[in-house]
């Protein structure tokens, strides 16, 4: 199984979560909470906004970022989002001989990053509420799993009513070992033999910053507060 694209996997995703959120009480606060769906950029914007549109709710993004090796920036060690200490893989920083001080200066300037990325696509407007809401976290794929981990520690300190990691393909293995993350992971394809999230997609373009700022501007994805929906899915 490959998905032609982040479109078409969200498409999926949101049609299998469809299912999934109407079990808790649905989407529209009548269990007494609602539902909104966070995004992980890059990768994961064009697959949230399918699935924020299936469910009719607001999308909106979370912004994390992956602390490299060093000389191997893109092999993921640990990850950080918001202001919260950084998450790290153990196992990782074993076999590579290294301390969690002697990547101070890697934390800060990811952390400046971080920062640059939440101004750019927020345009001055605020973290979404997501206390007492349920809060779907979506990206394009599940590989070693920090960064994910990180963002759903952060969500959970937020107090979410529940907290859903949804993905279309995941390392069986990181699946299962971060539930103890979220209350519900989600993933459509867990392939035994896993290498990379990319091989898993006919087309993996990078997806830019501009169209993650396209993708938040559209009007069915108004960035509603508790108890609205988006413009475009009011009844």
């Amino acid at each position: 199984m490959r998905f032609h694209d982040h479109r078409q996997a969200g498409e999926e995703l949101g049609r299998l979560l469809l299912d999934r959120v109407a079990d808790t009480g649905g989407t529209d606060g009548t269990d007494g909470t609602d539902v909104i769906v966070l995004a992980l950029p890059r990768g994961g914007v064009p697959v949230a906004a399918e699935v924020a549109r299936a469910l009719g709710v607001p999308l909106d993004v979370l912004v994390a970022r992956k602390i490299g090796a060093p000389r191997h920036p893109e092999f993921g060690i640990g990850a950080i989002a918001g202001e919260d200490p950084p998450v790290y893989d153990g196992r990782a920083l074993q076999m590579l001989g290294l301390a969690e001080d002697e990547l101070a200066s890697d934390v800060a300037r990811e952390r400046a990053e971080l920062h640059r990325r939440e101004a750019l696509y927020r345009e001055g407007r605020p973290p979404p509420a997501v206390e007492g809401r349920t809060v779907i976290l979506v990206d394009d794929g599940l590989a070693t799993g920090v960064t994910a981990r990180a963002a759903l520690r952060h969500l959970r300190s937020r107090h979410p009513a529940r907290l859903i990691l949804a993905v279309p393909v995941c390392a069986p293995d990181t699946a299962e070992t971060i539930r103890r993350d979220a209350d519900d992971v989600v993933c459509l394809f867990r392939p035994d033999s896993f290498r990379s999230v990319g091989e898993w997609y006919e087309e993996f373009a990078q997806v830019s910053d501009d169209e993650v700022i396209a993708t938040l501007r559209r009007p069915g994805f108004v960035r509603s507060g508790p108890g609205t929906r988006p413009a475009s899915h009011r009844r």
